[in-house]
Formats: structure tokens, C-alpha cells, sequence
């Protein structure tokens, strides 16, 4: 039997380009086991991205790295993603962790090696959202519409193929666990992804505006949120983040909306802090921002869809409206006031802490070190 203390074990992930959700994770897997290597297909991190989620470690990358425009085009090369992933030898390791959310659970690894995978999503733009992202991209007709489809239905063919791959799928919530069990056949734990809950604070003292904060994308839906407040003009929206829809959001605004743009963290925790209530319309895997907000005892009224559904807690830490348009919107906004006194923001913060990144690391570490045990001591007995 395999000494479980001198074990090797590697990160995979699909690409580093940015600090978002998903890298969340690979920063907490590098802080978990500090010496495992990194594979990803590019890193395109800055300095300092680099020191938070890698702890200054150089990561393994593909041949992707190198293809022209890759540093602001990478994922043009989608077609080639699958067969870079399986370039990666990861045969010297024991253990694999790889952090999916497109091609990284793919990677090769043998009967002898232990394979998890924390699946942030099956790919989205391949399955869930494949008619949306063909529409948004204006990809439904044309040559280039029909090149981007055989695509992604090479895509799907690789993906499903690939699904017995890792030994153990750990999903980031319950509605992504559904997803994995529909497309991959396959069972997964629910760990939730860390939210670095320390980093707000609570407070108790909120002024007379909503917030809302997000990339300005179709999926987002922001623009709804900017019409249905331009039918409420005595309420005040603050929007904040950026995107390719920013003109078009603009041009929907009222005066009684704000749109600031991008905003650095520390006037983004203020206004979390001081809104009266967090707007949220999207579907998301689970929906950081969300749990952000109440970090800072901040009431969230969602969308009653997706992973947000597991994290709020309808009358106690926001209010859900059930369908996605404006009049939904509206009514729930009007509802929320009628009853906002209600909201204590010591106990919107209490239950966020749940969430925390160290919630998170134990988790994990305590469902690896147990299939660890379980796994090896097969391989002894075989």
C-alpha cells in the first residue's frame, strides 16, 4: 500500500485569465496542498493575480499558450481545448484535482491514479445554453454559424465521452448536481466555492438605494433590472460592472439610475454595505455576489432560479420573485419595502458565513482525504 503521507498530487484547470469565480477555488486548492504543481491550458494572470491564486508559482501550460492572439483570443481555440488538456502528463501523480467548468476533468490519468474533479458547471455554452450563445453571438445562420455548431457538437460528443473520466465529481451546488446527473449519468457531492465572507463587514446602517453589481452580459440581465426601476422612479438603483451590453443598458436607464461602471473593491463593499437590498436576475451556478451582499447583512432580491435558491432564504435573507420580467421585478421590489424592517442584517451576515473560504478548505480537504483512504486501499487489495 501507497504511504498516504508522501502521495503527489496535481491542479488542473482549464485556463487562468482572470480572478473570477472558478479561480476562487484554485486559490484554495493551492492554499490546501501548497506544493502540487498547476496544469491550465494558458495563464494570462497578472503579478498580483498570480501571488493570490498561485502563490507566485509558475503553472504548467499547453500549446495554446503560444497560438497567435492568444493572450486576448485563447478561447477562439476552443476546437483544439480537449486535445491540449489530454497533452498534459500528469503520470508522476498520485492524485488529481481538477477545477472544470469546460474541458479539465478530460485530462488522462490511469487505473491507478485518483481522479476528482470540483465541477464548477458541464459546459454551458456546449449544452444549457448552447441555442443562447448561438443567438447572442449571432452564430444561428451563416458559414460561421454552422462552423461554430459542428463545433460545439464535437464539443458535446468529447464531453460526454469524457464523463467516467474523473473517480469522484464534486458539484459547487445542488442545481449544478442535477446538471452533472442529467448530462454526465453520474452522482457528485455538493461543496459550495468559497466566499471570502472576512473580507465585508456588516453593517447595520442601509440608505434609501438598491444595488445591483455584474458583468454587463446578455445571461446577466441587467437590463431588466434598469427597465423595471425606470417604471419606479422614486427609487434608486445603483448599477455597477461593466461589459460589452454597457451602451445598451445605459440607453435604458432612468435618472433614477445610476450606472458607475466598473469600481474598485473598497467603494464596491461601501455600497454593498449601505444598499438597502441587493437585486439579483440571473440564473447562476451559485452566485457569489449574492453571498457577498449578505456578508454585509444586506437583504438579496433574487430571481428564484439556480444555485441562488440555495443560498438565500426566502423572508429571512432576501425574497425570491418567480418569473424573469420586469412586472415580477417590480412587484417584489413593492413587496420588499412593505416588509423590510423585517430583514435583521446580523442575521443576513450570520447565515453567510457558511460560505466562508475555510467552511470551503476543510470540506474539501476532508472529502479528498477520504476517497484517499478509500481508494488506495483498493489498490492494494487489487
Amino acid at each position: 500500500m501507497k504511504d498516504l503521507t508522501t502521495l503527489k498530487t496535481a491542479i488542473v484547470h482549464e485556463w487562468l485569465s482572470t480572478y473570477a469565480g472558478s479561480e476562487r477555488v484554485v486559490e484554495s486548492l493551492t492554499n490546501i496542498w501548497q506544493d502540487s504543481p498547476v496544469y491550465t491550458l494558458v495563464d494570462f494572470l497578472s503579478k498580483e493575480e498570480r501571488r493570490i491564486i498561485l502563490k507566485n508559482k509558475i503553472p504548467v501550460t499547453s500549446f495554446v499558450q503560444k497560438l497567435p492572439f492568444a493572450e486576448k483570443h485563447f478561447r477562439n481555440y476552443l476546437l483544439f481545448f480537449p486535445f491540449a488538456i489530454e497533452q498534459f502528463d500528469l503520470s508522476a501523480f498520485d492524485v488529481i484535482i481538477s477545477s472544470s467548468h469546460a474541458v479539465a476533468k478530460g485530462a488522462l490519468t490511469n487505473s491507478n491514479q485518483l481522479h476528482i474533479c470540483y465541477c464548477h458547471t458541464p459546459i454551458r455554452y456546449a449544452w444549457d445554453l448552447y441555442h443562447q450563445y448561438l443567438k447572442e453571438a449571432n452564430l444561428e445562420r451563416g458559414i460561421k454559424g454552422l462552423f461554430a455548431k459542428r463545433i460545439l457538437h464535437y464539443i458535446r460528443i468529447w464531453d460526454s465521452s469524457t464523463a467516467n473520466r474523473p473517480d469522484y465529481y464534486i458539484a459547487n451546488s445542488r442545481h449544478i448536481a442535477k446538471r452533472i446527473r442529467r448530462i454526465y449519468n453520474r452522482e457528485s457531492a455538493v461543496i459550495y466555492p468559497p466566499v471570502d465572507i472576512d473580507k465585508f463587514d456588516l453593517d447595520t446602517s442601509k440608505e434609501n438605494y438598491y444595488l445591483t453589481v455584474s458583468r454587463m452580459v446578455p445571461y446577466k440581465k441587467i437590463d431588466l433590472i434598469v427597465e423595471a426601476f425606470s417604471e419606479m422612479p422614486d427609487k434608486k438603483l445603483v448599477v455597477v460592472g461593466d461589459g460589452p451590453e454597457m451602451l445598451k443598458i445605459k440607453s435604458k436607464a432612468s435618472p433614477n439610475t445610476e450606472i458607475l461602471g466598473y469600481q474598485s473593491f473598497a467603494t464596491l463593499k461601501r455600497l454593498m454595505q449601505k444598499a438597502k437590498a441587493f437585486v439579483f436576475t440571473a440564473e447562476e451556478d451559485f452566485g457569489i455576489v449574492v453571498v457577498e451582499a449578505m456578508a454585509c447583512g444586506t437583504p438579496v432580491i433574487a430571481w428564484n432560479s439556480g444555485g441562488t435558491t440555495e443560498t438565500i432564504v426566502d423572508g429571512q435573507t432576501g425574497m425570491f420573485f418567480n418569473e424573469q420580467s420586469v412586472s415580477s421585478l417590480t412587484e417584489a421590489v413593492k413587496k420588499f419595502e412593505q416588509c423590510e424592517n423585517k430583514f435583521d442584517p446580523s442575521v443576513i451576515r450570520a447565515h453567510s458565513k457558511q460560505y466562508s473560504r475555510e467552511v470551503f478548505e476543510n470540506s474539501i480537504k476532508n472529502f479528498v482525504d477520504e476517497k484517499i483512504e478509500i481508494h488506495f486501499s483498493k489498490t492494494k487489495r487489487n
